[in-house]
């Protein structure tokens, strides 16, 4: 106990000596963090972590080529960057040199153990290249889309037209998590959680869980003193012992599914068509603790990344009705064309020919990237493109975030959502994956980009047709956003949900 009184003492320490320092130091550094003296970026980064993003963004766009050093005690070196160059530069041209590395694989190891967003060297490559393959089939891709459509159907739209009928508000951005946790973990495990419908147990403490395990992880990162979280998680105090349990709930009942599933395909040799079965027939020698953490990972992305960015998305069409009837002409087309009525499903190709709503997802999620920022470690001293020098075990960043609001990038108007900057002849353009990092680039691009594209399509497409979502917050004003491993909103997101037809 005396250790965390004598940590305590030092960051209220820190934090008033921050105040200080910010008028004594004659270090105003015009471009980039400001340095001081022993402390480095520490002081203005416990005034801005809760608004790190912003932080980072402001300071990076003063910055002549978009990037700087960052420095804090405990042997904290690295570079944060917005420069598309510099993103190619490590995740494509330079690949080797900026694995995970072990500072970042640490801090997510009890979550997300060896998983394929926590690995480096053998162990990624072995589930990237299986992950890769499985992500090419039909099968798979038929499998989620036969998941979506049953969701939507069965789960969804009843619950906004019960909402609609009853004028009774809702949490949107809850109610997208818990419709894509059930989606994706039918995808994983083939298994149901049933949190959207409510009646769920052991799927809801499960979803809770997961969430509480993914919010506590990403908060290691933002620690005054690196590594201070180790002291609590030894003393099983504070947010460590919460993280401790929410990790066990979800790893109960992973292991569970998981043994199940082994005992299944052993004694009928039959394969089923989730991540899980594939996973198990690729390999007899894989352990179940390393299924587990393999599928943790995917729930991981396929949760967050489709709910973060739908939630961003009708936020922002709240405030701009042109773009959604836009939306709802091109739905209309579509409907028309294929001689459908409302509620009929659209098929895999029905909604690849949405076009104008891919434009308007791609453009939400430029502006609010479900991953906001990621992190390599470098393993050898380095030049940057830019000339910026970047020695061995400093970390590197590379915030989609900031990249989305930079004039260099995107222009005068990069504030402003804009679904038409990517439309071209009618066809929605692809943008070079390192000017727009949202499903990253190189080697370690994700995998179901695709995939995530038509269960957004399919999800907006088939709300927006039936409901108008009335968001209830101040006009003008714009949600804060949660720090977690995702971007998420903070305190969700609240409508009042009418029926269109």
């Amino acid at each position: 106990m005396a250790i965390l009184y004598l940590l305590t003492i030092l960051l209220l320490s820190l934090s008033l000596c921050s105040l200080f320092l910010r008028r004594k130091s004659n270090k105003t550094a015009p471009h980039g963090y400001k340095l001081y003296p022993v402390v480095g970026t520490l002081p203005d980064f416990i005034l801005n972590r809760h608004r790190f993003y912003d932080w980072n963004t402001e300071t990076l766009a003063r910055c002549p080529t978009n990037t700087s050093v960052f420095r804090r005690p405990g042997k904290v070196h690295g570079v944060i960057t917005a420069n598309p160059q510099i993103v190619e530069h490590m995740l494509k041209t330079n690949f080797d040199n900026y694995p995970k590395g072990a500072r970042f694989i640490s801090l997510l190891q009890d979550f997300l153990g060896a998983g394929i967003f926590n690995a480096d060297a053998e162990l990624w490559i072995m589930q990237r290249k299986t992950a890769s393959y499985e992500f090419n089939t039909k099968s798979l891709r038929n499998f989620a889309m036969d998941n979506v459509a049953a969701e939507l159907h069965n789960r969804l739209i009843p619950m906004l037209k019960t909402a609609a009928e009853n004028n009774r508000t809702l949490d949107l951005q809850d109610v997208l998590e818990r419709f894509a946790f059930d989606n994706v973990c039918k995808l994983a495990f083939n298994a149901d959680p049933a949190c959207l419908g409510g009646d769920a147990t052991a799927g809801g403490e499960f979803m809770r869980a997961f969430e509480t395990a993914a919010n506590l992880s990403s908060g290691r990162f933002l620690y005054a003193v690196p590594r201070s979280y180790l002291i609590k998680k030894f003393l099983n105090l504070g947010s460590e012992k919460k993280l401790r349990e929410a990790i066990a709930t979800v790893h109960e009942f992973a292991d569970q599914i998981i043994r199940s599933r082994i005992a299944k395909i052993t004694e009928n040799k039959i394969l089923e068509e989730d991540l899980l079965s594939r996973f198990i027939g690729k390999s007899e020698n894989i352990s179940a603790e390393f299924l587990r953490d393999i599928v943790i990972s995917f729930i991981l992305a396929g949760r967050d990344t489709t709910s973060s960015a739908l939630s961003w998305l009708f936020w922002l069409l709240s405030s701009r009705r042109d773009i959604e009837v836009e939306i709802l002409k091109e739905l209309e087309t579509i409907r028309r064309q294929s001689g459908k009525s409302i509620g009929d499903g659209y098929s895999y190709d029905e909604l690849r020919r949405m076009h104008y709503l891919q434009a308007a997802i791609s453009e939400a999620m430029r502006l609010y990237p479900p991953v906001p920022i990621d992190t390599r470690n470098c393993k050898n001293d380095d030049v940057l493109p830019d000339g910026t020098l970047i020695g061995k075990d400093w970390f590197i960043s590379y915030s989609a975030y900031a990249m989305g609001r930079m004039e260099s990038i995107w222009g005068k108007d990069c504030l402003e959502f804009r679904p038409q900057r990517w439309m071209e002849n009618g066809v929605c353009k692809q943008e070079s994956q390192f000017k727009y990092p949202v499903f990253h680039g190189g080697p370690r691009m994700c995998l179901g980009k695709d995939l995530a594209y038509i269960q957004m399509k399919a999800i907006a497409a088939s709300v927006l047709e039936r409901f108008e979502m009335e968001v209830l917050l101040e006009k003008g004003s714009c949600p804060q956003y949660l720090l977690s491993l995702t971007l998420r909103i903070k305190g969700g997101l609240h409508v009042r949900v009418k029926d269109r037809v």
